[in-house]
């Protein structure tokens, strides 16, 4: 530890630039979530307090920023000029990410309409995926793109991204989740519990280079499950990936499977009946990290589970008494008929410790997958920060006081197709994924308000928030990416607004 500061210093001292961070995918740079770095952990827009610069957006768009050497690229719609709640074609930016100033855009048409601002999706949310010499765009109503840094066209395909994939780069190609049933009036039925096998939803994988099909999954994936790669002790690299979820989805059998990153052939499948795949999935010492109902599950390489703990019932729960926080227990619920215990999509492994958000409350829960402790800490709903005014916080789903989006864009239009997205974070809607810069985590909500904790915390407890944060007026300010991370700053992507974060 002393010889590491003191290389460090060295390093310093001769004024050697540290090896510089890039957020060249949504999921980051290993394809984690998580970024070493130093971030803000305290800032506010509506007091430009710790902010860089603050970009107005023409359209409504929910994609996380990507950035790679100095350049930041995201999507939007196209300007809309009135109230509407469908859309299809998106513009692709490149922009400085200095300044935020545009520096190419492309528009990329879409066949299949979905719903504005969704609180799960929109034709906007893929991120894009670059390696520096070429940039890849998906409009998830139909059109994936690829682009060279100057913003000329290489080559363009008619597929279907899931609104909610998560594409990642890797030997080469671009790995996403690709759906063959397509939606209608911008919405995804419920009667396709029978389709065959050929309109499963697959992941596949593109030639970056070309736009060719390099391979496709064996298995099937549900549509709102987040597959993740990552490396096993033998060097290779496996995907995990679920099925189950609402929506009666085609694929079958419900549960996990794990498949080679190299050729798409599933190496292992763990049947779990009335599965709920809208999670993440990550590796920990060959170990694939499961929630399913009320319980968290460690599967092996061989598919097996070897471990399992209960993370509802009988659990500590650091809560907020209107005064004070204190400590006491109990048992959370979750739907058993529908599986869901955590809200979708919002697990994220960092060190030892398994993050999720609960369904039912405004919960932060934590599972250390070494011991199978679980802890939970309540985090305030809102914040509503004003000029001027005092900081008031919102502390209960219940609670008076909330205030929902107005789901606006800059011309003051309600660009929206589903109610949904005017509620909160937890609860039946998916949450822009946790990401994590050097030692703190940031969660964002659909109301704007960014939890920033001590994700090493020896205890889940008040002292392990380190800030919260907005991205706007309460009201005003609504999102569905996630931070993203560069050289010191952090991106954030509103219904209005680009936002550049850096600490003084």
């Amino acid at each position: 530890m002393i010889r590491l500061a003191f290389l460090l210093f060295l390093l310093l001292a001769a004024n050697i630039d540290l090896p510089a961070v890039d957020w060249h995918q949504g999921s980051g740079p290993e394809a984690s979530y998580v970024a070493d770095g130093v971030a803000a952990k305290e800032w506010s827009v509506v007091h430009a307090k710790n902010i860089a610069w603050v970009k107005p957006l023409p359209e409504t768009g929910q994609s996380t920023v990507v950035i790679k050497d100095g350049k930041l690229f995201y999507t939007s719609y196209e300007t809309l000029n009135s109230d509407s709640a469908l859309g299809s074609d998106i513009i692709a930016y490149c922009a400085d990410a200095g300044t935020g100033e545009v520096l190419w855009q492309r528009t990329i048409a879409g066949q299949y309409p979905l719903r504005l601002s969704g609180c799960f999706s929109d034709s906007t949310s893929p991120p894009a995926v670059t390696d520096g010499e070429l940039v890849c765009f998906f409009n998830a109503s139909g059109t994936i793109a690829c682009f060279d840094m100057d913003g000329n066209e290489v080559w363009s395909r008619e597929a279907m991204a899931v609104g909610r994939s998560q594409p990642f780069l890797i030997h080469g190609c671009v790995i996403f989740t690709k759906q063959t049933i397509m939606p209608k009036d911008g919405e995804f039925g419920h009667e396709h519990q029978d389709a065959p096998r050929e309109q499963w939803t697959q992941l596949e994988a593109l030639d970056l280079a070309s736009g060719k099909t390099v391979w496709t999954s064996e298995c099937g994936v549900n549509m709102g499950a987040i597959p993740m790669v990552s490396r096993l002790s033998n060097g290779r690299h496996a995907i995990v990936l679920g099925r189950g979820g609402g929506h009666s989805p085609p694929e079958r059998p419900l549960g996990v499977s794990a498949i080679d990153s190299q050729t798409g052939k599933t190496l292992w499948t763990l049947p779990l009946d009335r599965y709920m795949s809208t999670q993440t999935f990550p590796i920990a010492n060959d170990l694939a990290l499961i929630f399913h109902g009320p319980e968290h599950l460690w599967v092996n390489l061989s598919g097996e589970v070897v471990k399992r703990i209960n993370f509802c019932s009988d659990v500590p729960v650091h809560r907020w008494d209107g005064k004070e926080y204190s400590l006491g227990r109990e048992s959370l619920k979750y739907q058993p008929k529908k599986g869901r215990a955590i809200t979708q999509q919002s697990n994220l492994l960092v060190g030892k410790y398994h993050y999720f958000r609960a369904y039912s409350e405004p919960y932060l829960g934590r599972v250390n997958i070494e011991t199978g402790k679980v802890e939970y800490l309540q985090l305030p709903v809102q914040l509503i920060r004003e000029a001027e005014k005092d900081d008031q916080m919102i502390w209960s789903l219940k609670d008076k006081g909330f205030v929902p989006s107005e789901m606006k864009n800059q011309n003051g239009f309600v660009v929206m197709g589903d109610k949904r997205s005017r509620t909160n974070t937890w609860g039946h809607h998916a949450s822009p994924i946790m990401t994590v810069v050097g030692q703190h985590l940031y969660l964002p909500t659909l109301v704007g308000t960014v939890y920033c904790i001590d994700w090493n915390a020896d205890r889940l407890d008040e002292h392990a928030i380190l800030g919260i944060n907005d991205l706007g007026p309460a009201g005003d300010t609504w999102t569905r990416a996630s931070l993203s991370y560069a050289d010191g700053k952090l991106y954030a992507h509103t219904i209005k607004h680009l936002i550049c974060i850096q600490a003084e």
